[in-house]
């Protein structure tokens, strides 16, 4: 599956477009995780268990979207988009979305390049 954030996809012409497509998922911080986040903040720099964290809530949302997309017919995705909304203090929804399309490679040969 191609996946592209821009609106077009060079080398390729947009057969059909097949609608918006989107994954979702929502996380929790656990309480064992909070204190590990703590105390690593307590030093300063990247805060390791929150970075893994998000990376993984994109990665399944992500997947979520490139399944939803597979399962309308799709080949690719144009204009893929990440968004994320506390849910409430401590839980977080991640959504990846994007138009789901059917594709195909434009030739690199023209009838005046053969």
């Amino acid at each position: 599956m191609l996946v592209v954030t821009t609106n077009d996809l060079v080398g390729y012409r947009v057969r059909r477009q097949l609608g918006v497509v989107r994954g979702i998922t929502v996380r929790s911080r656990s309480v064992i995780g909070n204190f590990g986040a703590a105390f690593q903040s307590f030093f300063g720099g990247n805060i390791t268990i929150y970075t893994a964290l998000a990376e993984r809530a994109r990665q399944d949302a992500f997947m979520l979207m490139v399944q939803h997309a597979e399962h309308m017919g799709a080949n690719a995705i144009v204009a893929m988009r990440y968004d994320a909304n506390e849910i409430m203090p401590g839980i977080t929804e991640v959504l990846a979305y994007g138009t789901a399309v059917e594709a195909t490679a434009i030739s690199e040969r023209t009838p005046n390049n053969t």
